[in-house]
């Protein structure tokens, strides 16, 4: 009897669109965090590449483009990367790379010569200029080497 009403109440909720509906935050939009490859693939051996392959993905869900001129995306330790005159796009994904590089629409580049992101734990947080958190997102786990946020 408990699975028949079970199956009811979920054919009632997708039926009324309970389970359709968008987050509250997709409902709106925002620029938020949205994945951080935090343990590059092979040896951490400090090549431009592997320095690369460790990024923050940057989302942006709302209607328009956002001017990110300013905003701060930091780690823990305080590692800052400040965003110079870049436009993210609506419904664009912005890839901040931890090596160097020529900054493009789709990748920018913080152009360190050493990791960022901690391969065990750490938290990133995003910041408009004016310094108000906008997202953060964190992780704590050797199992895998990325978090969608």
């Amino acid at each position: 009897m408990l699975r028949v009403r079970t199956l009811a109440a979920v054919t009632a909720a997708a039926a009324s669109g309970v389970l359709l509906l968008p987050s509250q935050a997709q409902a709106v939009g925002s620029v938020h965090l949205y994945k951080i490859y935090y343990d590059s693939p092979g040896t951490d051996n400090r090549s431009n590449g592997s320095l690369n392959a460790e990024y923050v993905q940057i989302r942006n869900t709302t209607g328009a483009a956002v001017n990110l001129r300013g905003w701060t995306l930091t780690d823990a330790a305080n590692h800052k990367y400040t965003f110079g005159n870049y436009t993210l796009g609506k419904g664009k994904i912005v890839t901040v790379r931890t090596g160097r590089g020529t900054n493009t629409a789709a990748n920018v580049y913080q152009n360190r010569a050493a990791y960022v992101w901690n391969n065990d734990r750490d938290t990133a947080k995003l910041r408009r200029s004016n310094g108000t958190t906008v997202d953060t997102c964190s992780y704590n786990s050797t199992r895998v080497d990325y978090k969608w946020c």
